[in-house]
């Protein structure tokens, strides 16, 4: 880059400045400057195989990549974000410190080469320091500006790194005078102490930025696992929990935008459940007369075989409606418990007894509990009704303190009922289907909530069989509540 204007031999007032060639630094500038495939039967398999391998290859790396929260990725992504613009903006002050350094070393040098000039002319020698005639180390570029007759200066660096400053102007006796200085030692301090300040900062910022991410994050990070925790009680059959209530918080982002979508996608569904408990409900009512009208002309129909399946197919289905009318009340969650205190053991020998006496009961440690009696019983009868229509004998019962199982040695409950819990109208797989309407372990679990206690359901199976190895019985757990529940449906708060 040159500045300046042109000069005679005789004309001192004005500079360039030379952009150096290869090797030297200019103002201004540093230096010098999941699938799968098959084995395809024909050309398509290939291709297949292709296809599945980068999805097998991106869901195992899935699998082996560490989970992250969001927190840390935020904080990642905006430390990332900072250590870039601090690079940046330090390389910007960095190079705008040097070039403001370097053209003030040129001005001086520039301003004494003048000074130099003007008393070697009027004195005929050169009497100030560093002065020289006809350098023969002039740099190319500054001898040929200072033989066109123009002032010049020009930067150049050493072997250390360090620039060197130039300046020449023309005489007028044809000799070319110069001088040649070193950056001083106190700019070159000052831009070390510049590149240090700049390292802190640019560190700072990225700490900044880590601190600013986690914080951020967190509160974002918090806001949706309160979430995802209401969202889950729902789901689980909560239906008076809200997201949005849950998360808290006056602030109005994506969160909040999320947090009333699923609200209003729970009470539609709510909504929706409500209507078809309704339906339910209101059918099984409206049966109620004309099933009781059937059975009752079964009764005036003359003995004989199809009389007798007449009256049992009326009988199932007026038990099939008192039962869906069992399951709404259920579902309403308007039921409460009619508390008394009973002796378990002896209240759940006498009953199962009663109801089939070749079931074996026995009782490992007695009891006194507060529950309902009939709910205890109607829960009682259809886990055994169950166990005696899709299991095999022998069925046992054991009371142990306020647990009580039953187990048959059938052939297990299916694994859709021990994942998902007794579902209404689903018997089970093909070896406990063919028989009922499904509504016996739905009204059962039903009437342990009503009750307060947990209703459990699992298969026995020989310890260290394989897996795949067919069920050697079922088993139901009635856990009961130590405390019984309030006539409200929730239980007492005891002093701690």
């Amino acid at each position: 880059m040159m500045r300046g204007r042109n000069q005679h031999p005789a004309d001192a007032d004005g500079s360039d400045e030379i952009g150096p060639g290869p090797g030297s630094a200019v103002s201004g500038q540093d230096g010098a400057g999941r699938g799968e495939s098959g084995d395809g039967g024909g050309d398509g398999g290939g291709g297949g195989g292709q296809h599945g391998r980068p999805a097998a290859l991106r869901e195992g790396l899935g699998r082996l990549m560490p989970r992250t929260g969001l927190r840390w990725k935020l904080s990642a992504a905006i430390a990332a974000v900072g250590a870039l613009v601090a690079i940046a903006l330090s390389l910007v002050v960095h190079n705008a410190a040097r070039v403001s350094m370097l053209d003030n070393a040129r001005d001086l040098a520039d301003e004494r080469v003048q000074i130099a000039q003007r008393n070697y002319e009027a004195s005929g020698r050169p009497n100030f320091p560093g002065i020289k005639i006809d350098d023969p180390g002039l740099p190319k570029d500054l001898l040929a500006k200072a033989r066109a007759g123009r002032r010049a200066t020009y930067v150049t660096e050493n072997s250390e790194g360090v620039p060197d400053i130039w300046a020449a102007v023309p005489l007028q006796d044809g000799g070319i005078l110069s001088l040649h200085t070193s950056f001083t030692d106190r700019s070159t301090t000052i831009l070390k102490d510049l590149d240090e300040a700049l390292i802190i900062g640019s560190i700072a910022v990225v700490f900044g930025g880590c601190a600013l991410g986690v914080l951020i994050g967190g509160q974002l990070s918090r806001r949706l696992r309160k979430a995802a925790t209401a969202a889950r009680r729902v789901a689980q059959g909560e239906p008076d929990v809200r997201v949005r209530d849950s998360i808290g918080g006056v602030v109005r982002d994506e969160t909040d935008d999320l947090a009333r979508a699923v609200d209003a996608m729970a009470d539609a569904l709510q909504q929706r459940i409500e209507a078809e408990r309704r339906v339910t409900a209101d059918i099984a009512h409206e049966l109620r007369t004309p099933v009781t009208g059937l059975l009752t002309a079964a009764e005036l129909l003359p003995p004989g075989r199809p009389t007798e399946l007449v009256r049992d197919r009326a009988q199932a289905m007026r038990q099939l409606v008192e039962d869906v009318l069992e399951v709404a009340r259920l579902d309403s969650a308007s039921e409460r418990a009619e508390l008394q205190d009973i002796v378990l053991g002896e209240f759940v020998t006498r009953r199962v007894i009663a109801r089939d006496p070749e079931v074996v009961v026995r009782v490992v440690h007695e009891s006194a509990v507060t529950t309902d009696p009939r709910r205890l019983e109607r829960v009682l009868i259809n886990l055994l009704a169950n166990a005696a229509r899709h299991g095999r004998p022998p069925v046992e019962v054991t009371v142990e303190g306020r647990v009580i199982r039953i187990r048959d040695h059938g052939p297990g409950f299916p694994d859709a009922l021990l994942a998902e819990g007794p579902s209404r109208f689903r018997t089970g797989s093909s070896d406990r289907a063919g028989q009922g309407h499904g509504l016996g372990l739905t009204i059962a679990a039903g009437q342990a909530r009503v009750l307060g206690a947990r209703l459990t359901f699992r298969n026995v199976r020989v310890v260290g069989a394989p897996e795949g190895t067919p069920a050697e019985g079922a088993v139901a757990v009635l856990w009961l509540p130590e405390h019984a529940p309030t006539n409200t449906g929730s239980h007492p708060m005891l002093p701690e």
